[in-house]
């Protein structure tokens, strides 16, 4: 690449983010919905036509920030995992719960534009679906990885149910590889309410009745590990 055509792709990468960091100010100030190419390409100073060499319409620019969203998350927790022990499946749990609500909180915004309401008109393409992956498939390896290391059966009153019957059982077996399709739902169940328990938290609904949010966080991962029955090394 000779250095003319490397210094056009520096600027053009640079334009792209100063871009995204409009809409991300935007889309804090007055929402999702009022986001749009127009008053984008009017904070920046330049003509609405400019920025289409950019982004052809405003989901275009909505799915470049979703990914960015969705990756820097996954990023978050991946990093929070690696730095714990392999065989401390506990450890390994709540540092990625740590992580998930670490990044919701100090972007709140892009919390809300990945896990609330959807965007009206909006649909988001197969690209994102890599992305919002990332997670999950941090929280399906521990749980995975301490089945490998300590088996565990299956409570007699789960054995015999068809959960292909309301689960993705091909999904979740390769989230999850050596796990019971019998445990998929109590998996699911402590995701969701990691996330739930975060839009809670950052939608103000806990208001009134939680007086320690951090205190509260930590004691419902700690109950979701028992229930997955997650041990310490």
């Amino acid at each position: 690449m000779s250095k003319a055509t490397n210094s056009r792709a520096l600027a053009r990468d640079a334009q792209i983010e100063a871009i995204k960091v409009v809409a991300r100010r935007l889309i804090a100030e007055k929402s999702v919905s009022g986001l749009s190419l127009r008053e984008v390409s009017r904070e920046l100073g330049l003509v609405s036509s400019a920025l289409y060499r950019y982004f052809a319409t405003r989901d275009d620019l909505l799915t470049a920030l979703i990914l960015d969203a969705y990756n820097d998350l996954g990023q978050s927790v991946e990093r929070a995992d690696a730095r714990v022990a392999r065989a401390d499946a506990y450890a390994r749990w709540r540092a990625s719960a740590r992580a998930i609500r670490r990044w919701a909180t100090h972007n709140p915004h892009e919390y809300a534009l990945i896990y609330g309401t959807p965007v009206p008109g909006y649909a988001a393409p197969t690209a994102t679906i890599e992305a919002a992956a990332r997670v999950v498939r941090v929280l399906g390896a521990i749980l995975s990885e301490s089945r490998r290391t300590a088996p565990r059966s299956v409570p007699k009153h789960s054995q015999g149910i068809d959960v292909g019957r309301y689960l993705a059982i091909d999904v979740l077996a390769a989230i999850m590889p050596g796990v019971a399709p019998e445990e998929y739902l109590k998996a699911l169940i402590a995701w969701t309410t990691i996330f739930g328990f975060l839009t809670f938290e950052l939608f103000g609904q806990y208001v009134g009745s939680v007086k320690n949010a951090n205190l509260m966080f930590d004691r419902v991962v700690d109950d979701l590990a028992v229930s997955l029955n997650l041990k310490a090394a």
